[in-house]
């Protein structure tokens, strides 16, 4: 029997006429819905490895799925597919999807950024704009999809939604507030409604950990990097291969954090670190310092925060202006000289009003050099500027006793503290692309010695595999409250 015309009108039981075109539309659209992974083959000529087909299978059966994934899985490339499988593969104006992330720049650049490329691959329906998907339905246009940071969501805004088929992706979960997560609940009303929140599992006391753990009535898909292609026999295109966590990135974050640090269990691992009653500043804390935006204002102070490694381990500078936090320079030269050039380099650029240098071991020869050139009277003829930013340098011994030695054991431990309380109180700007300051800070302890607080060595956090925190130190120093005259024996000037 040859195929009709595609205009051409059949009378279907249960849906009245209908064209064959349409018919066929239809018929494709219930195929795909129960096989997100041949839609994505078909549709959009993607290929999908196997972790991301097993989270796009769990979608089909469950409610609710839930994946903690490694750096770079491609599941926010997952999650863009996913809203646009769920729009193509429902009958229009029944079917709604519903998105956030933590920040407005997650929502737009990233999983938006996403669909968008899904939408434009599959030369699929309707309009899109950065967070709004419109789609012509009959003679009107519906909003199908959108996408908005948690402080857009309220539970109210949700009360108005009440389409058969909803499905709620919440990228980077583990930033999502439990706010965001009630209001969720309320839209998973009816079984076709679905959730799929993914992410990395940083918090193990976020919302997000709990919709992971077992009995929260979630599927719950791990993804370590090395379930990844990269790291198994599996077979992917090289073009995707080169877009998944490498094999070169996880040695260099084993080496720079520690295989006990809670962002390699988080990043490598993909497991939620845990909780660990004597970790000095929470992830959380942490996260939140890397979204927040704060002003310094002219009056703010400029500080430098040195920390020297003579090669054994990085020498960092880090520029603390007012609450914002920058590390503003890195080598590993065992040359202390050379990080003294770089430290009154980064005082002329800076204008900082001093830099505070740890005194302790390798930097005692270059604090000792800054004074010399400060009182140096040549020097002072010749480039007086030089002399005026090496006495800016203010050698700092943490290990002696602190200004409040009735709570802290020394001085590094009541640096620490402050700039624990500082993340506690949310006065604390930090740049949300340095990750490797994030783990140092995420892996430093401290414990109560007599009653008083101490930090722990850097000799015990390599003991228990966790690399030195030279970036944190750097901050702790930026941050550390010292007198401008040597007034005190605690530190050398």
């Amino acid at each position: 029997m040859s195929t009709p015309p595609p205009d051409t009108i059949v009378n279907i039981p249960g849906m009245g006429t209908i064209s064959w075109n349409d018919l066929n539309k239809v018929a494709q659209r219930d195929k795909y819905l129960k096989d997100p992974v041949k839609w994505i083959d078909e549709r959009l000529g993607e290929f999908t490895w196997s972790k991301q087909q097993e989270i796009l299978r769990s979608i089909v059966v469950n409610r609710r799925t839930s994946v903690q994934s490694c750096y770079d899985s491609g599941k926010s490339w997952l999650a863009g597919r996913v809203a646009a499988w769920w729009i193509d593969c429902h009958k229009p104006g029944t079917a709604r999807v519903i998105t956030s992330a933590p920040t407005g720049d997650q929502v737009k650049a990233i999983l938006w950024h996403e669909i968008s490329r899904a939408h434009s691959v599959g030369k699929l329906g309707g309009r899109l704009n950065q967070t709004e998907w419109w789609l012509d339905i009959g003679e009107r246009e519906e909003l199908v999809a959108i996408g908005r940071k948690p402080k857009d969501y309220s539970t109210s805004a949700f009360s108005g939604i009440h389409e058969r088929y909803v499905l709620v992706i919440l990228d980077e979960a583990a930033g999502i507030p439990k706010l965001l997560w009630d209001a969720v609940d309320g839209l998973l009303s009816n079984e076709e409604c679905r959730l799929l929140s993914i992410g990395n599992p940083e918090d193990s006391t976020s919302e997000f950990a709990r919709e992971c753990k077992p009995g929260s009535g979630s599927n719950t898909i791990r993804i370590s990097a090395f379930d990844t292609p990269n790291f198994t026999d599996e077979y992917c295109p090289e073009e995707v291969k080169a877009r998944l966590v490498s094999r070169i990135w996880v040695e260099e974050k084993k080496k720079k954090w520690g295989e006990s640090s809670p962002l390699y269990v988080s990043k490598v691992t993909g497991l939620f670190p845990e909780s660990s009653a004597d970790g000095l500043i929470p992830i959380s804390w942490i996260r939140a310092a890397q979204e927040r935006s704060l002003a310094a204002s002219q009056s703010d102070p400029i500080e430098l925060g040195v920390d020297v490694g003579g090669g054994v381990a990085s020498s960092t500078i880090a520029r603390r202006t007012g609450p914002v936090v920058r590390i503003v320079h890195k080598d590993t030269n065992p040359d202390t000289m050379v990080t003294l050039s770089a430290v009154l380099e980064s005082l002329k650029s800076t204008g900082a009003s001093r830099a505070k240098m740890d005194y302790v071991g390798i930097g005692h020869g270059a604090v000792d050099r800054a004074r010399e050139i400060s009182k140096d009277q040549q020097i002072k003829r010749e480039t007086p500027q030089l002399a005026i930013n090496a006495g800016k340098i203010i050698g700092v011994e943490v290990g002696r006793t602190a200004k409040d030695k009735e709570h802290y054991v020394n001085l590094r431990a009541e640096g620490y503290w402050s700039l624990r309380e500082r993340f506690r109180e949310g006065n604390i700007d930090l740049d949300p692309e340095d990750e490797d300051l994030a783990a140092q800070l995420s892996a430093i302890r401290y414990h109560s010695s007599g009653g008083r607080t101490q930090i722990e060595s850097k000799k015990e956090m390599k003991a228990r595999g966790v690399a030195s925190p030279d970036d944190a130190d750097a901050v702790m120093l930026a941050f550390l409250d010292v007198p401008d005259e040597s007034e005190d024996d605690w530190y050398t000037f």
